[in-house]
């Protein structure tokens, strides 16, 4: 169960537009490596791992990445809030804005939709631990975790 604390982890304050950065740091928010898929690679291969404290820390971890999801979407949606047709055409965002206006879309860079296929779950802690690497590189927690499994 989760708490949330009605506010950014990090406060974000962007006062320029810039579209073009926005259709780059898209990809954070729903790409292959981002955000979303982030955490829900983390939330989902929890339920794999063989005891509570390695469940616990992918559980922590998952919800961490919401909040990276979090302030992506703010620093996106900061970007373009106040851009005009002519900047959003510039930067190659039309098609984007057609469809989804200012809301923030899950899609990377290129303009792929957000899919499951970006996530793996392959029921096996070690596999699991080693897609995590590749996705979000070599961090801490998936060091801490080979160690509570092996």
């Amino acid at each position: 169960m989760w708490t949330y604390n009605k506010m950014l982890q990090y406060p974000i304050n962007i006062k320029c537009t810039d579209p073009k950065l926005a259709k780059v740091i898209i990809s954070q928010y729903g790409g292959p490596d981002g955000e979303l898929a982030a955490s829900l690679r983390y939330l989902s291969q929890r339920f794999g791992m063989p005891d509570q404290k390695a469940k616990a820390i992918l559980n922590d971890v998952g919800t961490e990445e919401l909040a990276h999801l979090e302030m992506v979407g703010t620093i996106v949606h900061q970007l373009t809030k106040n851009a005009t047709i002519e900047q959003i055409q510039e930067a190659g965002l039309d098609a984007y804005y057609t469809d989804h206006g200012v809301d923030v879309y899950p899609q990377s860079a290129a303009g792929v939709p957000f899919t499951a296929a970006y996530i793996a779950a392959k029921g096996d802690p070690i596999a699991n631990l080693q897609e995590d690497l590749a996705a979000d590189g070599a961090t801490m927690m998936a060091q801490q975790l080979k160690k509570i499994i092996k």
